[in-house]
C-alpha cells in the first residue's frame, strides 16, 4: 500500500524548524504535516502510551548527544509497548526547546527519536513544538496487540522472569554523579535503552500471565506487578543477571536501579526451557527465572538467606 503523502508546510522561524526535523527524518517519518495522523484499522487492539522525559530529571546535556537523548526518550517510550505484547506502529513526539538552543539540536534530537523507532519497527507519525524554559520531550506511543498484556494476571505457581541484565543504567548514572565517565556498556545501557518489543510479543504468544517494563527499577516495579495481580512475588537476589558494569556493586544495587527498560513477565508453569532458548535464540535476549508467584500480598525480595526491603525510583519521594 502507497503510504499517504506528507502535507506541506506553511511558513514561519516554528514551521522552518519542522521542515529541518522532516528532511533529517526521511524514511523514519510517516505522512507528518495534517492535524491528525490517520491509522487503518488493523489487526488486535490499539495500543497506547506516553512518557516524559525533562532536562534536568531525566537526562542531562552534558552527558549525552542530542541524538542519544532523543533515542533515550523515544525508547524508554517503545518499552511500554513491549510491556503490553505490543508492535510498533509509530510514535508522536511534543518537543518544548529553549529559545536559545540551537535549530540543529532539535533535529539531531529527533534523528535519534527516529533511530530507535525504525529500530523496532515504526516510524515517526508526528508530533508538535514550542518554546520551553528547559528541554521537555513527550513522547506518544501507539502499537498494536493480538494478546494484550497487562500487570494484572499473574497466578501463584507462575514462574517470575526477567529480560536482558540489570543494573547498567544506574552504574552510568553512579559514575556520572561521581565526576567519572562510566564504563562505555553502562554509558550505553543508558544512552540507548533497547525496546524489547518482539520479545515481547513472543512472550504474550507463550503464554505469559502479566507483564510490565522496567523504568523505576525492580525494588519498585515487582510490587507493582504484585499489586495488581493480587499475589505476591517470592523473588531470589541471588539469580539476578547483572550487567557486567553492575556486578561488583552486586544484587542489591541493580535491583534498586531504574531505567533498565527490561521486561518482568510471570509465565505459567508449563513455560519450557525448550521455548526459553528459541525465545532468547530468535529475539538475540536472554531470559532468566528469578522468583515464583505465591498466594498473599507484596514482594519477597531475599538476599543472602535473609528477606530485605528494596524500593524503586520514586519522583516525589
Amino acid at each position: 500500500m502507497t503510504p499517504p503523502a506528507r502535507s506541506a508546510l506553511g511558513g514561519g522561524a516554528e514551521f522552518d524548524r519542522i521542515r529541518r526535523i522532516v528532511a533529517a527524518l526521511g524514511e523514519r517519518a510517516g505522512a507528518v504535516g495534517d492535524d491528525c495522523v490517520i491509522l487503518p484499522e488493523g489487526t488486535g487492539s490499539l495500543v497506547l502510551s506516553t512518557d516524559l522525559s525533562i532536562e534536568g530529571v531525566h537526562f542531562r546535556t552534558d552527558w549525552l548527544s542530542w541524538r542519544e537523548i532523543g533515542w533515550r526518550a523515544a525508547g524508554g517510550a517503545l518499552s511500554d509497548l513491549a510491556a503490553a505484547g505490543a508492535s510498533t506502529v509509530g510514535v508522536l513526539v511534543s518537543l518544548g526547546a529553549p529559545a536559545a538552543a540551537p535549530p540543529e539540536a532539535s533535529v539531531d534530537l529527533m534523528r535519534g527519536v527516529g533511530d530507535v523507532t525504525v529500530s523496532v519497527g515504526g516510524v515517526v507519525l508526528g508530533g508538535d513544538l514550542s518554546r520551553a524554559q528547559t528541554w521537555v520531550i513527550n513522547v506518544t506511543v501507539v502499537g498494536r496487540a493480538i494478546r494484550p498484556m497487562r500487570r494484572a494476571g499473574a497466578r501463584p505457581g507462575d514462574g517470575i522472569w526477567v529480560s536482558g541484565t540489570l543494573g547498567g543504567a544506574r552504574a552510568a548514572l553512579t559514575s556520572w554523579l561521581a565526576g567519572t565517565p562510566p564504563a562505555e556498556g553502562a554509558r550505553r545501557a543508558f544512552a540507548n535503552p533497547v525496546p524489547r518489543i518482539l520479545l515481547g510479543q513472543r512472550l504474550a504468544e507463550s503464554g505469559a500471565t502479566a507483564m510490565m517494563d522496567l523504568s523505576d527499577g525492580l525494588g519498585g516495579d515487582a510490587g507493582h506487578l504484585a499489586a495488581a495481580s493480587a499475589c505476591r512475588m517470592a523473588i531470589d537476589l541471588a539469580r539476578l543477571p547483572l550487567h557486567p558494569d553492575a556486578a561488583a556493586r552486586g544484587a542489591v544495587f541493580a535491583a534498586q536501579g531504574g531505567e533498565d527498560y527490561e521486561l518482568l513477565a510471570t509465565l505459567p508453569p508449563g513455560f519450557s526451557e525448550e521455548t526459553r532458548v528459541r525465545i532468547a535464540t530468535e529475539t538475540g535476549v536472554p531470559l532468566t527465572r528469578i522468583g515464583t508467584v505465591e498466594e498473599g500480598r507484596g514482594v519477597a525480595f531475599r538476599h543472602e538467606g535473609k528477606e530485605v526491603t528494596l524500593s524503586g525510583y520514586d519522583h516525589f519521594a
